[in-house]
């Protein structure tokens, strides 16, 4: 049986009517949510640390901006816009002792809650808003009158509003103009990882570094195998994000179309399926997890040192340059290995 799909109608902007929201956080997420919710008429405050880089940002938006533990205080809707390795820490500090009956916990990813690295209390509904889609696309979709899918869940629901709740603040950043499906904390975290992991970014990047270094080391140049490699990759991949992949092929010709059926399911094999398998119990289970928790509580050396050598692969040299050559081309600088929120 298909899921439910919720829209503008399923859903009340109301419910926010005399309540706080409170964003904590001013990243990615954050500023998108806070912007959107701001514009769709709710009462929007921010949370950050002191001397947080952000304060200064949410000001000039016209935000009023508290610490974190002040905004809990004020908030009736209280959203976790922090990274992951974040949260646990914020929430001890600032969150749960500032925590009252009758609030909400909303966060836009499943991990805390679903890897108990946050255990909250039972008086308070704890929620899911999950954009299908980086914050700055939720924020510009939003802007122009389109929005980002979305995904709510619910984990806790004492005040048994809990899902009008998400279902009113998917409306307030878009989420329901395009669609809203309702899952679980365990699906939404699972499913997220997963696909991060082995198709969308590992994947996806593993596959393009094969295909240049075995072009290169065929003794093909390297601004042939980029082009081949990763620069189309984005023209295929937005024809199966128009029409599916069905759609993609009737668009191509027919030796592409060809040379997909036939050898694509001899690199992506089954040997391929089995390691993803492997990688998706690793998930289940808690190992992957584990593990992260352990490498970013002992100051990121491993994720440090791999993100500075995919920095230094020959593809982002050869990648610059040809991007500098297309200066319509949306450029973005790699300040660090961390993301910034």
């Amino acid at each position: 049986m298909p899921a439910k799909v919720y829209t503008d109608k399923d859903a009340d902007l109301g419910l926010f009517k005399n309540k706080t929201l409170a964003v904590l956080g001013f990243g990615s997420q954050g500023h998108a949510h806070a912007l959107n919710l701001k514009e769709s008429g709710c009462k929007v405050i921010i949370g950050l640390y002191e001397g947080s880089k952000s304060i200064a940002v949410a000001k000039e938006k016209g935000f009023e901006v508290y610490t974190t533990a002040e905004a809990v205080r004020k908030a009736d809707v209280i959203f976790v816009a922090l990274p992951d390795t974040k949260q646990a820490a914020a929430y001890k500090k600032d969150i749960a002792p500032n925590l009252t009956k009758g609030k909400t916990l909303l966060f836009s990813h499943g991990f805390s809650i679903h890897f108990k690295t946050i255990v909250p209390p039972k008086n308070v509904d704890v929620i899911l808003v999950a954009p299908k889609g980086p914050g700055h696309i939720v924020r510009r979709q939003f802007t122009e009158g389109k929005g980002v899918p979305a995904l709510i869940a619910v984990y806790q629901n004492p005040s048994k509003q809990a899902r009008k709740i998400a279902l009113a603040w998917a409306k307030g950043v878009g989420g329901t103009r395009a669609g809203v499906l309702e899952t679980t904390f365990e699906e939404e975290t699972e499913t997220d990882l997963f696909g991060e992991q082995t198709v969308l970014c590992g994947g996806v990047s593993a596959l393009v570094l094969a295909g240049y270094e075995t072009l290169v080391e065929a003794g093909y140049q390297p601004e042939m195998a980029y082009f081949e490699c990763l620069h189309e990759l984005k023209l295929i991949v937005d024809l199966m994000n128009e029409a599916g992949i069905s759609g993609m092929r009737f668009s191509i010709s027919e030796t592409a179309k060809w040379g997909d059926v036939s050898v694509g399911p001899k690199i992506v094999d089954a040997g391929v399926k089995k390691r993803m398998k492997a990688a998706l119990k690793d998930i289940q289970n808690g190992t992957f997890a584990k593990g992260w928790v352990k490498e970013y509580e002992g100051g990121y050396k491993k994720y440090n040192q791999l993100l500075v050598k995919g920095q230094k692969h020959d593809i982002e040299k050869v990648g610059a340059r040809l991007r500098s050559l297309m200066p319509w081309m949306q450029k973005r600088s790699i300040k660090g290995v961390q993301a910034s929120y």
